[in-house]
């Protein structure tokens, strides 16, 4: 529950007690001085004048002048606290008008800033309410659908505001000397890096607890010696799925097979980038050959190689074209046994319906092969088909979950 729903709880709270106080009140028998036909009155008449307490208090119908002792206090009460309430509410709802960050935040502490309210947003909320389902979350984005922000709000129970979230007067008055964690989820990968920049100057003890994620790992390596990117925590989403992808599946599978393995990466954007720097760390000595099938292969390995500087630890085969094509198969059955061998086929296009439907294909031909098809979201469609066919199927939204570092989720 938000601090805004919780205020307006106890309000209304507040306003029923007063108004049943001076209702009961007047039911037990208290008149009053500038209006005595009270006490003998009708029950809509008392209703009537027990809220009208709540705009001019007893300034027209006088104080309590007779009936039992506790009747009188209890009307006293309202007397003194409907005018208040009403009085207050409009001074707040007045202030609301003026400075409605200021307002929002002013009792909020230990809170998590999160920027973005993409996919990758929910996915972290989903985890994060898993753990932390009451800290205070504040939401940034630029621009944000009405559903989006509805869901934010009552799914995750967060506060949304709209803004530019590397607008240092803006930054301001987020209370950031009391947030706990700052998350820069945004597709903006400059504008992540410049808003952790102005916040750690503006708040230098927030070093360690910004969390920047970048689309672009050539970017992100670009900036890897960056003052600010060595006071941040720096993440690619792709990164963390591969990273999950090789040691919660991969590794089990070459334990098991005693000859060095033969591994297809089908598709090398980012993830299949990231599969392949994975496998160097931590499956070195139990591959055989890597063959990589990819448009714009050979320059994109090139980057790689450069950027990460790639061991030669197998043999490495690389065919250029779209998976879909029989002929990319062809090429690579030339060179590579996969009939005698238990190969690894991932399939991790941004084709989602490519990866499956060639993963039925593949499986068809090659039955010992461990075949796996990538998708982004959790598709229940997708299991159902993979558990049918003894395909594996692997969400990045559901790697990235899953393995969120648990000191993310924890103020």
């Amino acid at each position: 529950m938000s601090l805004l729903t919780l205020n307006y709880s106890w309000r209304w709270s507040a306003a029923v007690v007063f108004f049943l106080c001076a209702f009961l009140a007047l039911m037990m028998g208290v008149s009053l001085s500038e209006r005595p036909d009270v006490q003998t009155a009708d029950m809509l008449t008392k209703a009537y004048y027990s809220l009208g307490l709540f705009v001019m208090g007893g300034l027209d119908i006088g104080t309590p002048v007779d009936g039992p002792l506790v009747a009188r206090l209890m009307l006293w009460l309202s007397y003194f606290g409907s005018p208040m309430l009403a009085a207050s509410t409009i001074i707040e709802a007045v202030i609301k008008t003026i400075s409605p960050y200021k307002w929002h935040f002013r009792r909020i502490s230990n809170h998590i800033v999160v920027s973005g309210s993409d996919e990758l947003t929910i996915t972290y909320l989903k985890q994060l309410r898993l753990l932390q389902p009451k800290v205070p979350l504040l939401i940034i984005c630029n621009e944000i659908s009405p559903i989006r922000e509805e869901e934010l709000k009552r799914r995750y129970h967060a506060t949304v505001i709209t803004g530019d979230i590397t607008r240092s007067y803006f930054l301001s008055k987020l209370f950031l000397h009391k947030a706990k964690k700052v998350l820069l989820l945004g597709k903006d990968n400059f504008q992540n890096y410049e808003a952790a920049h102005k916040i750690l100057e503006l708040e230098p003890s927030l070093a360690g607890k910004i969390i920047i994620h970048c689309n672009s790992i050539r970017f992100m390596r670009s900036m890897a010696d960056s003052v600010v990117a060595k006071q941040c925590i720096n993440f690619n989403a792709y990164q963390l799925a591969a990273s999950a992808l090789v040691q919660q599946h991969l590794i089990s599978h070459f334990i098991q097979t005693v000859p060095k393995d033969v591994v297809v990466i089908a598709g090398f954007g980012l993830f299949g980038q990231t599969i392949l720097e994975e496998l160097q760390h931590y499956a070195q000595q139990e591959i055989d050959t890597i063959a990589i099938i990819g448009i714009d292969a050979k320059r994109r390995i090139q980057v790689v190689d450069e950027q990460r500087q790639l061991a030669n630890f197998c043999n490495r085969e690389i065919f250029e074209g779209n998976i879909s094509h029989p002929e990319v198969w062809q090429q690579l059955r030339s060179k590579v046994d996969l009939t005698n061998t238990q190969p690894i086929i991932i399939l991790c296009t941004d084709s989602v319906e490519d990866n499956f439907r060639t993963s039925l294909w593949l499986k068809n031909k090659y039955p010992d092969s461990m075949i796996i098809a990538r998708s982004y979201l959790p598709s229940k469609f997708a299991e159902n088909v993979g558990e049918q066919y003894n395909i594996l199927n692997v969400s990045i939204n559901q790697l990235v979950k899953d393995n969120f570092p648990v000191e993310w989720m924890t103020p």
